[in-house]
């Protein structure tokens, strides 16, 4: 049996998906993603927060009954606990996992350097339940996580010459956050070992109107010093100086300015 939670929720047998509430979707998912035992009263407290202990528990009931309707076992209960059953395949524990190895750069991860994982990397965590307050902790662990492993997996097909690939992970995460710029520089930096400098100067060009559009921001000086020579970028306006004779002091502000056509004594 398998559980997905990356894009959507799903849960299927054999390839085949399971029916199942709602109510229990949302049972299911949270005991997934704790992925250790855990008491009634603490499920029933974090799923419904905004009601009373009695009908919290009353709902955790009427949740777990429904959750049993599926036909297949996949919840372990107790009198005290509540688990995501064993058997169950979680994928975004197989996602996070990957995930980390690819963020030790002592490890060796060609065999996870694929599409796939590119595919795993670039889906985020039930985006459609963001209404969720226990959920919202949960997505913004593994965008995070995600977003620093595409960056590291970019950068190791950067390193083993794969540069097709290495943009298309680049690109995955420039779009899953496009102010950030670590995900620009290292789509720059594959776009360069490729030899493709345009290509590099335009992913320069779109993150700085990006950064100035939103933030009101020039891309940083690590950045910039990416910029091929000749790429015809301007530098950020430099603070103009005047200077005065020798001896004369800076005039001091009154508060009120001369009339126009003037020139103050």
């Amino acid at each position: 049996m398998t559980l997905r939670l990356l894009k959507s929720f799903a849960l299927s047998v054999d390839h085949k998906r399971v029916p199942i509430s709602s109510s229990a979707q949302r049972l299911v998912a949270f005991l997934a993603l704790q992925n250790m035992p855990r008491s009634r009263t603490y499920v029933a407290g974090t799923l419904w927060p905004d009601v009373t202990a009695s009908r919290a528990n009353a709902n955790l009931r009427s949740s777990l009954w429904r959750a049993t309707r599926t036909g297949h076992q996949v919840i372990d209960a107790s009198a005290q606990e509540l688990a995501i059953c064993k058997h169950i395949t979680v994928d975004i524990h197989a996602a996070a996992t990957r995930a980390h190895r690819l963020l030790d750069m002592s490890r060796p991860c060609d065999d996870i350097l694929t599409t796939q994982m590119r595919e795993d990397l670039s889906a985020d965590l039930l985006p459609e339940w963001s209404e969720n307050e226990w959920v919202l902790v949960e997505q913004e662990q593994y965008h995070e996580l995600r977003l620093y492993a595409l960056e590291a997996m970019t950068e190791r097909l950067t390193a083993a010459g794969r540069h097709g690939e290495a943009v298309a992970a680049g690109l995955a995460a420039v779009r899953a956050e496009p102010l950030r710029e670590s995900a620009h520089r290292v789509l720059m930096n594959a776009h360069l070992a490729a030899g493709n400098r345009g290509a590099a100067l335009r992913q320069y060009e779109q993150c700085r109107r990006v950064l100035l559009d939103e933030l009101g921001l020039e891309p940083s000086p690590t950045l910039r010093n990416l910029v091929p020579p000749g790429g015809g970028t301007p530098e950020p306006p430099a603070r103009r100086i005047v200077s005065r004779p020798a001896g004369d002091a800076p005039a001091q502000d009154t508060g009120t300015s001369a009339p126009a056509g003037t020139v103050p004594a």
